[in-house]
């Protein structure tokens, strides 16, 4: 193995060569190549835990593919590079589709040689030899913490993606007619216990598009369930080509003349479809309804400043408002209190939303 494994990173994706690794014998002397139950039970259980697996191997792609096929396996494996060339650049591809770090992808193969390859091309990503594949589902680093609904249906969601992306290359129409062809629905809802690491997770895994920079753990979330005045929000996308899971959270604390939103996050993957910008339009018009001011809290730091142009963009400033002095004082400096006077917003045109009603404490 060639990584540091003393701070354990989580595996995002993991590559398979196929011949003499992923199954028994080599293709091209053999097209009855088998896979064994212990083989086909890490498959299942990496997919189940969230980890994406894709393929590098040596071979005829069609040969290969339709053993996959016959097999019963190759719906697990993503954008799969089987052909002539050298592992590590078909690594390489794997990694750039999905936009991964090399340091989240592992690889798997029986040839000492191709792992010595893929090390000195590709050092951050990790390499285990074929006779080590059945104890995968043991090592820590394909191990997530948690595993969310989300991750569960990761390889869905990824699949889904690259459907969607290929058939916008392929549509003629505007940016905004695509984005009406697709069905979008988009759901807001209060969070519910076992929805908050959906939350959790997506704290921590956002940073361009989170306002603060701020990991929420479970247990404080849980607390902020049980706080009076207090709403956990978590936000859903799907459309006609499957779900985009949790793309968002809201942390909002409503006070009788202001609500402090003390927290938006939204995942970078629906930044194309509108996602913040519906999200905050609905929080507005909430408000508006409410009669209440909103206000923000934004801690700029490198990542961030997509959050901060979505900000300034829904009309929240830094201009002085008694309605400030309702929001108790919080530690930080670096933190800035953003200022809205809420006015009426108009629904969404490409998307259809399902929310609650805030003022009503009722769904809408």
């Amino acid at each position: 193995m060639n990584a540091d494994m003393t701070a354990v990173t989580t595996v995002k994706c993991l590559v398979w060569d196929l011949d003499n690794t992923l199954w028994q014998g080599t293709l091209l002397e053999d097209e009855t190549v088998v896979l064994s139950d212990a083989i086909r039970e890490v498959i299942v259980g990496l997919d189940t835990r969230g980890v994406l697996q894709s393929v590098s191997s040596r071979n005829d792609h069609a040969l290969a593919w339709a053993r996959l096929e016959a097999l019963g396996v190759a719906d697990y494996f993503v954008v799969p590079q089987i052909g002539w060339g050298r592992k590590s650049d078909a690594v390489r591809r794997i990694t750039e589709q999905l936009n991964f770090a090399p340091g989240t992808v592992a690889f798997i193969d029986d040839q000492p040689a191709e792992r010595a390859e893929v090390a000195h091309h590709l050092p951050d990503v990790r390499c285990y030899p074929a006779a080590d594949a059945t104890t995968l589902l043991g090592l820590p680093e394909f191990s997530p913490r948690s595993v969310t609904v989300d991750a569960r249906r990761r390889r869905k969601m990824y699949q889904a993606g690259f459907r969607r992306t290929d058939e916008q290359t392929r549509f003629t129409g505007s940016d905004e007619d695509f984005l009406r062809s697709l069905d979008m629905v988009l759901r807001i809802g209060r969070a519910t216990e076992d929805e908050l690491s959906r939350v959790e997770e997506l704290t921590l895994r956002t940073s361009q598009l989170n306002a603060t920079g701020v990991h929420y753990p479970d247990e404080a979330l849980r607390a902020l369930l049980a706080r009076p005045g207090h709403e956990v929000l978590v936000t859903t996308l799907t459309d006609r080509f499957g779900p985009h899971g949790a793309v968002g959270v809201l942390l909002l604390e409503k006070h009788p003349g202001a609500w402090h939103l003390k927290l938006l996050a939204t995942s970078c993957r629906v930044v194309a479809f509108g996602a913040g910008t519906m999200i905050l339009n609905w929080l507005t018009d909430q408000a508006a309804r409410a009669g209440v001011h909103l206000l923000a809290d934004f801690r700029p730091t490198d990542r961030n400043r997509m959050m901060e142009i979505a900000y300034r963009f829904a009309g929240f400033d830094d201009r002085p408002c008694d309605c400030r002095a309702l929001i108790p004082s919080r530690a930080g400096a670096d933190v800035q209190l953003l200022h809205l006077l809420a006015t009426r917003r108009a629904a969404p045109t490409t998307a259809r939303l399902v929310a609650p009603d805030l003022t009503a404490g009722g769904p809408a």
